[in-house]
């Protein structure tokens, strides 16, 4: 007995060294970073995906080694992993992963709804999204988001920037836009000046997709509202480029000509009064804000100054003199050197 004592003891110590030793290999592990380059490497995790499985994957794309390390930290340090796409940065550390893994903090991709695209360019700019989970094919499947028009969703979905992520589909984002451009537009409609000449929160929708297309500059925007709401006080006529081209739909080429301008369509606002039966274009927040408090003034007409704004008149003669101005501006420009 007193023989296999110290052969007890040495094992023990064998033991406790070996023991120690591994423990001494596992912090070594834990402080290691892992072999991502200079850029970053991003990791899909699907639905139940185990831990086991994420090493195994990142040990495939040279990331980490598969081994007990992974093992023993994953059951001194349990976690739950949540599913999506995630970026492992340089200098990430194991334990860092795993918290990373269970954050959800997932790559986050930005989608923008341009103000005064038609609904055929958001649409295809959706479809040209790499990243979104296409769903639609045409637009008779937008009958699934609850209470749009279906006949025409045009001007229905609110420009911005909207944040998704990895298998969000292009229905999810139309979705979140056509909910935002209804309360951006109840809220317009709530604050609106008194006296305008809508009956409904639509007409005032289709105004503000009509300034949208007749201005980018923020400033005329509340100018050009004025114009269109007198004239519509006072029945004339709106007399409005960007509806006619609308109405031309494909066959519109780069420019109006006068037969253009007598052709009757439900959207020509040369041959017919009041505004067109459904807005012509995505409005943005100042458009709709313009709309519901135009410019007060005499000014009945507008054009173009050549110069990226327009000029505003009260009477036809002023506004002739403008056109004229305006043509000439043309002609100077395009006798410059060069042009």
């Amino acid at each position: 007995m007193k023989r296999l004592l110290p052969v007890t003891l040495l094992l023990l110590l064998l033991i406790a060294a070996s023991t120690s030793g591994l423990w001494q290999q596992y912090q070594r592990f834990l402080r290691t970073p892992l072999q991502i380059g200079a850029t970053e490497v991003v990791l899909n995790v699907a639905p139940g995906t185990s831990i086991r499985s994420v090493v195994t994957d990142l040990e495939q794309r040279g990331v980490t080694y598969s081994d007990w390390h992974w093992r023993l930290l994953s059951r001194l340090q349990p976690v739950t992993i949540r599913a999506g796409e995630y970026a492992l940065e340089p200098g990430m550390l194991p334990a860092h992963l795993m918290q990373l893994l269970a954050s959800g903090k997932v790559i986050n991709y930005r989608f923008t709804i341009v103000e005064g695209w038609s609904l055929k360019q958001l649409l295809t700019a959706l479809g040209r999204d790499s990243v979104v989970k296409h769903t639609l094919n045409t637009m008779a499947e937008l009958e699934g988001l609850a209470g749009l028009p279906v006949v025409n969703p045009e001007g229905w979905f609110l420009p911005e920037t909207y944040v998704f992520v990895r298998g969000d589909s292009d229905l999810q984002i139309l979705r979140r836009a056509y909910g935002d451009m209804q309360q951006a537009l109840a809220m317009a409609w709530a604050g609106r000046d008194t006296g305008l000449p809508y009956e409904t929160e639509e007409e005032m929708l289709i105004m503000a997709s009509i300034i949208e297309k007749e201005t980018s500059l923020e400033s005329e925007r509340a100018d050009i509202a004025g114009v269109f709401v007198r004239r519509l006080i006072n029945h004339w006529r709106l007399e409005t480029d960007p509806t006619v081209i609308y109405g031309m739909g494909e066959s519109y080429q780069g420019n109006i000509r006068r037969q253009d301008l007598k052709k009757d369509t439900p959207y020509n606002t040369y041959t017919r009064r009041g505004l067109p039966p459904t807005p012509i274009a995505l409005p943005g927040m100042a458009s709709l804000l313009a709309a519901a408090h135009p410019a007060a003034g005499e000014a009945m007409f507008f054009v173009a100054n050549g110069e990226g704004g327009h000029t505003f008149s009260s009477t036809l003669k002023a506004h002739n003199k403008a056109v004229r101005l305006l043509i000439k501006h043309n002609k100077d420009k395009s006798t410059e050197p060069g042009k």
